[in-house]
Order: structure tokens, then sequence, then C-alpha cells
């Protein structure tokens, strides 16, 4: 059973997330934190950091990571594939026909409008996690923090990895610093 529910969650995720990898992210959110609690936000957030330093598209390297975690190598197998073979036979048979219809006004228009929903997608994924971090590291330090990574990215051409990466060590160094302040907090 848990097999089943694992396919059912990815493939959904697979079948919805049109437009790449970054439009399943909310979709895998919504099915592994929320439907089925698997992770809570921080962990989903955690592989979702993860998985945009590794090369390779995102929605398999998640599929199979929250897989594995879920369902051992059977579960990982099971993730990927859930969340592959759909798209590669849904993108087959859609892009046979937009070509067919490539020249009608309602195919541009369709083309067109897939942008804004998965920016708006993104937006909301974003919004969530800003949100989730005001709460751990406080209004102030987020939006430094947002502010400094849209910078580093659009200015200077870091690449997202490496700031990831630097990113998550802070994160790391920064709860050990929280920790033992709330330890010497507990003894005064």
């Amino acid at each position: 059973m848990k097999q089943w529910t694992i396919f059912i969650a990815f493939f959904r995720s697979g079948m919805l997330g049109f437009g790449g990898g970054p439009s399943t992210i909310p979709l895998v959110h919504r099915e592994v934190v929320e439907r089925f609690k698997w992770m809570n936000d921080d962990e989903f957030s955690d592989v979702l950091a993860l998985g945009n330093t590794l090369p390779g598209p995102i929605a398999t390297k998640m599929a199979g990571y929250i897989g594995y975690r879920i369902g051992g190598y059977a579960g990982m197998l099971n993730a990927v594939i859930a969340t592959a073979l759909p798209t590669v036979i849904l993108m087959i048979l859609l892009l046979t026909t937009l070509n067919a219809y490539k020249g009608e006004a309602w195919v541009r228009g369709m083309s067109q409008a897939v942008l804004p929903v998965v920016a708006v997608m993104l937006l909301t994924l974003t919004w969530d996690f800003a949100k989730k971090s005001s709460q751990s590291f406080g209004l102030l330090k987020t939006v430094l923090l947002m502010g400094a990574s849209l910078f580093l990215m659009e200015a200077l051409h870091v690449h997202p990895g490496i700031l990831i990466g630097v990113l998550l060590l802070w994160a790391i160094f920064y709860k050990g610093k929280s920790g033992g302040k709330k330890e010497k907090g507990m003894d005064s």
C-alpha cells in the first residue's frame, strides 16, 4: 500500500507539473508535506535546497530521495518512474498535437499562458518559505537574506547552487549558535 501511495503522489505531481521541474516543486510539496505528511516544511526545504545544488532535473532528484526515504530502494525507483514516465508520454502526445496546430491562435495563447501560471506557483511557494524563515530567523534577517541573495544572483551572477550551499552552511552554523543561547537563557 505504501508503494501505491508513493506512486500516486509522484504521478500526480508529474502529470500536473507542466513546464519543467520548478513547476512541480509546489505540487510535490503539497503531496509530501500537506497530503501524506511524510515530511514537514523544514525537511522539505532541506531536500529542495540539496536537490538544487546537484546537477540534473530537480523533480527526479526530489522524487528519488523522498521515495527512498519513505519506501527504500523500491520507493526510490517507484517515485522516479511515477515522476518521469507520465511526463515523457504526455510531452510526446502534447508536442505532436501542438505541432499539428502551431499556427492556431489558441495554441499561441495557451503557450503564453503557461509562464504566468508557473510564476504564480513559484511565488506562492517562495511566500510560504519566507513566512517560515521569518519565524525561524526573524523578519529582518529573512528580508536581508532574500535581498542579498537576489543581488548576488542578478547583479554579480553568483550561481544559485553556490548560494544555496553557503546558506545551508550558514543555517547550520546559525542553528548551532542559537541553540547555545537558548541553553544559557534556561540556566539563568
